[in-house]
């Protein structure tokens, strides 16, 4: 992600399922409204150290990352106690409650986290979740690419995609292209809120083309 250290415009990013263990290309992102992390390798909640200078921040998505422990109490209060401009965290609306019940609750958080050593390129835990993910069943990643993407719909507020629709999709289909695929489909669906209404329509014709190509290549390979 250290793409985001050229875009401190930008105020809306979607990240989510990318292996993400480091947050600091984003504290430069200074008009970050949104930010979403769901499911990736971010392992302290000492990566907060970089959000907190972060003004505009209003919605959050951490979960389902190693950092939220075992405690899911405690991991909401200290999130919230450096991250007070939270409206929303997770999915679920902040009160006022939980931002005072914070203050007793959380832990401050005053320092970046220590970096693992890196050698040849890969750190440890990289190394590990490559390790991990090799061994995902080929039947698991079509659930999987099926599950993200409607994540995304849903961190959008758009209709979720149903499961006749990736049918088409071989469950013998590599890692690599299960989440390549959602994160193009992830890309478009986020590009799209930035369209009008003609844009919107130039987008509708050429995906009507675009099927158009495909159904008459189906009919000439039968």
């Amino acid at each position: 992600i250290s793409i985001c250290r050229d875009l401190p415009n930008i105020e809306v990013i979607t990240f989510s399922v990318n292996g993400i263990s480091d947050l600091e290309p984003l504290h430069q992102c200074q008009n970050l409204s949104e930010l979403y992390l769901r499911k990736n390798n971010i392992t302290s909640l000492d990566e907060l150290f970089y959000l907190k200078t972060l003004p505009r921040l209003r919605v959050l998505w951490l979960a389902e990352n190693p950092c939220c422990g075992p405690d899911p109490h405690r991991y909401r209060m200290t999130v919230l106690r450096n991250l007070p401009s939270l409206q929303k965290l997770d999915n679920q609306a902040v009160t006022e409650e939980e931002l005072s019940q914070a203050l007793v609750d959380g832990v401050e958080i005053t320092a970046p986290p220590a970096r693992r050593s890196v050698e040849n390129g890969w750190s440890e835990s990289t190394a590990s979740s490559v390790a991990g993910s090799s061994t995902e069943p080929d039947s698991e990643l079509l659930s999987c690419s099926l599950e993200e993407t409607n994540k995304t719909q849903e961190e959008l507020d758009m209709k979720p995609v149903s499961r006749d629709k990736y049918s088409s999709f071989s469950p013998q289909e590599t890692d690599c292209s299960c989440k390549k695929r959602n994160n193009v489909l992830s890309a478009i669906l986020l590009l799209m809120k930035e369209l009008d209404a003609e844009g919107l329509e130039i987008i509708q014709q050429t995906v009507a083309r675009r099927l158009q190509a495909f159904q008459k290549k189906e009919l000439q390979e039968e």
